[in-house]
């Protein structure tokens, strides 16, 4: 039998879930050696219904998976990554119930590249939308792989973001890696397999069940150094992303928004149990424990150095024109002859950068 067919056939075994995989795997080795061992042998770890389905022959329908998977593997650039695998994830490892398999199409050495998740309201608002896709842009040129989920609003925008920058990003869905849910981001997806990479955890053909997507979420904080959550309501999956990466001794961040937000509850939430409030990109590079990863990205010098920083000479000229004195961006607009969209844009860049500070009313100062 071949290496997916012993593995797969462990995971689709019916009574035998991710943590009963785990459990047999410490105790036996690789999966043959599972179905190798004495019914006695597997009782002292699992039942002994369990016991009896494991030896049991695989289903007609396991059967087809496994041929399913072998001819997708045949594809360039899907892997099929088990435990034992000298490509899994070495921060996944850490976490209480890594996946046992995962699928994944696309750069598979973003997998171990230094990386922070980005998640938040499918719901966002524009604000939301912006500042995600704008620092998610930030931390992509400062060297950083950006890990969402795929879904509508902030998960979208990040992955957005990163793409716009160095295209380092990450996607774990709770589907097949077959299927795109929600269908509306294929385009997006299909973008990401081609400069970024997908992963999960589900076979091939797995639709979108409800229960899979708070259950991928420990993937996504656990693929990451830290969790920064923008907007989020009182009772959200972002929330559970964000508990998840806290136990697996990740760093959280949020940003806080208006008081009389709903989608800013559970931002101000995560602040008040310890989270680290957010304004700039800088602070989460000063917070994540790069040295995992020997990894080191540029940091934004005391004289701000846009070009490294990646903002680049259009927002040089723009700090110029907006000096030490309160301005509307009205002004801003005439005076560099941009449209309010592409000003919008850079503003939002500035203000991550630390470089600009929003002021009552509107009105934006220049920092330094």
């Amino acid at each position: 039998m071949s290496e997916i067919t012993e593995w797969i056939r462990l995971t689709e075994t019916p009574g035998i879930g991710c943590d009963a995989a785990i459990r047999l795997l410490r105790a036996f080795g690789l999966p043959q050696q599972i179905f190798a061992a004495d019914h006695a042998d597997l009782k002292q770890v699992v039942s002994s219904k369990q016991a009896n389905s494991l030896a049991s022959p695989p289903t007609f329908d396991t059967v087809a998976l496994i041929e399913r998977t072998e001819l997708w593997c045949e594809a360039q650039n899907n892997f099929f990554v088990t435990l034992a695998d000298k490509n899994y994830p070495s921060l996944l490892l850490e976490i209480a119930d890594p996946p046992t398999i995962l699928y994944i199409k696309g750069r598979i050495e973003l997998l171990s590249s230094a990386s922070i998740a980005v998640v938040g309201s499918r719901n966002a608002t524009n604000q939301g939308v912006n500042h995600a896709r704008q620092f998610s842009s930030s931390l992509s040129r400062l060297g950083l792989t950006i890990v969402s989920g795929l879904a509508s609003g902030i998960d979208a925008a990040a992955h957005q973001g990163a793409l716009d920058a160095a295209g380092s990003t990450i996607a774990v869905i709770g589907t097949g890696i077959d299927l795109v849910y929600p269908a509306k981001n294929k385009a997006l997806a299909h973008q990401i397999a081609n400069s970024g990479c997908i992963v999960s955890e589900y076979p091939l053909g797995t639709p979108g069940i409800a229960s899979n997507f708070p259950r991928r979420n420990r993937i996504i904080s656990g693929l990451s150094l830290g969790v920064l959550v923008i907007e989020a309501a009182a009772q959200s999956g972002s929330l559970i992303t964000a508990r998840m990466a806290a136990e697996q001794g990740r760093e959280v961040f949020a940003i806080p928004g208006s008081i009389h937000s709903p989608l800013a509850k559970g931002c101000h939430q995560l602040i008040k149990q310890g989270a680290k409030l957010v304004e700039t990109a800088q602070d989460i590079l000063e917070e994540l424990p790069l040295h995992r990863h020997n990894a080191s990205p540029p940091a934004i010098s005391e004289q701000g150095d846009l070009i490294s920083a990646g903002v680049g000479e259009i927002a040089e000229k723009l700090l110029e024109e907006i000096g030490f004195e309160p301005i509307h961006p009205d002004e801003l607009v005439l005076r560099c002859k941009m449209s309010s969209g592409q000003l919008t844009s850079e503003l939002v860049m500035l203000e991550l950068t630390g470089q600009i500070e929003v002021l009552a009313g509107g009105l934006y100062r220049r920092l330094n």
